[in-house]
């Protein structure tokens, strides 16, 4: 078999594997946004598949220039699919749109007329480096929000996916961007990136059929502290008694106020690995999010406080950096987020009923 024939069944397989998981995800999870924007990355990374080619070639024609725009944009995609995926609050605005459309128009631009003017290497040069500025946004993400995600498998997971997809997006660039020219570099460099990329979208395809995808795609659950209070009939009794002390962590010494309160200061604190921890306030108390939960006992004592007439002259930035929030902008967000108002609407509506 040819190196071109080899070429082209790679590309086949990893269309058709992009295609079966799109459709899975749009019979499953349409309705999340995670999960559309699942579909939306496998439809472009499959337009990738198609048109990916190391080097300048023969002039783009009409058609497949759309299809490459579309490869294009879909780095912006695997971007937003990593904030959606690991941050359960995220939500899309219309900027995340607009920065899609940008880069799919500055791709058009480039193959339609940039490249055929005599300037095909910096246009790929341009565009790849494009490309390397997402990737760096989404593993910069996934290492941000790495240690706060509550979901074991989520957590197990997200390294496989950004990782395997970072390291194709990061090396299909660089190859662009090293290209050399000649005819036998360019045969084996594309035999080279469709080989990975068909590895890349197997392994992923089968990490995506075989986690539970509620662990990955469920709706961010809205947890009461007071659901502490009342564990399950049938809930371990040791479990129990560190839920219990942790929530006494919480209610009594306040320890959400400190700087820097990380899982592992309360797992210290309970003398209880890590993982055990994230498993018992994930599974016990129904958080997805070590800030989230902080920040749930942060607003619930900025509540008490915003509604108390003894404290209505203290200001929203006090009563929110007592609580333990670092600045008013952040405080601001969560406690809307919480609560559908913000805090100084919160206390006027507690003032009024009064």
């Amino acid at each position: 078999m040819t190196l071109a024939a080899t070429e082209l069944c790679l590309r086949a397989a990893a269309v058709t594997l992009l295609l079966v998981l799109a459709a899975s995800m749009f019979a499953d999870f349409r309705n999340v946004l995670a999960g559309r924007l699942v579909i939306a990355f496998a439809l472009g990374t499959a337009a990738h598949a198609v048109t990916a080619s190391i080097g300048a070639g023969e002039p783009i024609s009409i058609w497949h220039a759309p299809l490459i725009a579309i490869s294009t944009g879909d780095i912006v995609v695997f971007w937003l699919f990593t904030r959606a995926l690991f941050d359960d609050a995220f939500v899309l605005r219309w900027w995340h749109g607009l920065i899609w459309a940008a880069v799919v128009t500055f791709s058009f631009v480039n193959c339609m007329w940039i490249a055929p003017s005599g300037h095909a290497q910096a246009a790929i040069t341009t565009v790849n480096l494009l490309t390397l500025v997402f990737i760096v946004l989404a593993v910069a993400q996934t290492i941000g929000s790495w240690s706060a995600d509550l979901v074991e498998r989520r957590r197990r997971v997200r390294v496989f996916i950004v990782a395997a997809s970072a390291l194709y997006g990061g090396m299909n660039a660089l190859l662009q961007i090293a290209h050399a020219g000649s005819r036998m570099t360019v045969e084996w460099a594309n035999l080279l990136n469709a080989g990975v990329l068909a590895a890349i979208v197997a392994g992923i395809t089968w990490a995506m059929m075989r986690v539970d995808g509620a662990d990955l795609f469920a709706a961010p659950v809205e947890p009461a502290i007071a659901n502490a209070q009342q564990p399950a009939a049938m809930e371990e009794a040791a479990d129990q008694k560190l839920v219990n002390a942790l929530m006494r962590l919480m209610a009594d010494e306040r320890i959400y106020r400190q700087d820097n309160v990380t899982i592992g200061t309360l797992a210290t604190r309970l003398r209880i690995p890590e993982y055990r921890l994230r498993r018992l306030i994930n599974q016990r108390l129904g958080y997805r999010n070590f800030n989230v939960f902080l920040n749930n006992h942060r607003i619930e004592e900025a509540k008490a406080a915003l509604a108390d007439p003894a404290q209505a002259e203290v200001p929203v930035i006090t009563i929110a950096m007592d609580a333990g929030f670092q600045s008013l902008g952040p405080f601001n967000r969560a406690f809307k987020a919480t609560t559908g108002v913000t805090p100084t609407e919160y206390r006027k509506l507690k003032a009024t009923a009064a």
